[in-house]
């Protein structure tokens, strides 16, 4: 009878115990996406050719183990963006790689991430890798010596830090989203005089060589075009040329026999 009447307690308070466990996984839930956004199927190979996206996107493409692929999303003040990534490895590995998610803002300066694992560790059976990272609110103005994140462009980089050699090339398949958390209120008074959007383009290629604009012609009388012009170097040639004949002179009056009469 004790023996019952213990384990219909051990039951209820397993019960108990796992009760409030259902509100916190569904706390812990990562984002997803928006309602009828398209999803983005390819990524750039630097800050010049990255793709943009917007928050909310799904971004799903198929690389290679070793490429440097680039996002850029827009940000404006008073947002908090997280971003999560997910590498799969359709084939097996020879060893452990680690992967890292950087991103940088419109200036191209590194932002720090306040939480996501931004550079974690894939074993070699592992079939893939989550990776992660929720950046600061974006302020409306900063000093220009701080690192603060700014309203403009910003710019994602996922790439392979370290792995086996015989693992370079293999293909990943790579899941990406980027969603805005918080109200958006601006946390500053301030206002930036102009997002921080690099200017990719910033001129054309010229087709043809151009031609040279003609040289003006000196006036002056027929001596400028052969006599040399007076610089410094001329000045102290001949004041050596005097300085050293001097001497010269000199000892040869010393030295000369004097005339018999």
């Amino acid at each position: 009878m004790r023996t019952r009447m213990f384990r219909a307690g051990a039951a209820l308070a397993a019960a108990a115990l796992t009760l409030p466990a259902a509100p916190a996984l569904a706390a812990t839930a990562g984002p997803t996406p928006s309602p009828g956004a398209a999803t983005v199927t390819k990524a750039g190979t630097s800050f010049l050719t990255a793709t943009p996206i917007t928050a909310g996107q799904p971004v799903r493409v198929g690389a290679s183990t070793g490429d440097h692929l680039y996002w850029s999303f827009p940000a404006t003040a008073g947002q908090i963006h997280e971003i999560t990534a997910t590498v799969g490895f359709p084939k097996s590995r020879s060893g452990a790689s680690t992967w890292t998610i950087d991103v940088f803002d419109g200036l191209r300066r590194r932002q720090a991430c306040t939480a996501g694992a931004q550079t974690p560790t894939a074993a070699g059976s592992a079939a893939g890798v989550a990776l992660g990272c929720t950046l600061r609110q974006v302020r409306s103005w900063a000093e220009p010596w701080s690192g603060d994140p700014l309203p403009g462009t910003y710019y994602l980089r996922l790439s392979v830090v370290d792995l086996p050699e015989p693992d370079l090339g293999l293909p990943i398949d790579v899941d990406l989203l980027v969603s805005t958390v918080g109200d958006g209120d601006a946390p500053d008074d301030g206002e930036l005089k102009a997002p921080l959007v690099p200017n990719t383009k910033a001129g054309t290629v010229l087709t043809g060589e151009p031609a040279a604009a003609p040289a003006d012609e000196d006036e002056g009388d027929g001596l400028t075009g052969w006599l040399p012009e007076p610089s410094s170097r001329w000045v102290w040639t001949t004041a050596g040329g005097g300085l050293a004949a001097v001497p010269g002179v000199v000892g040869f009056a010393l030295t000369r026999r004097p005339r018999r009469r």
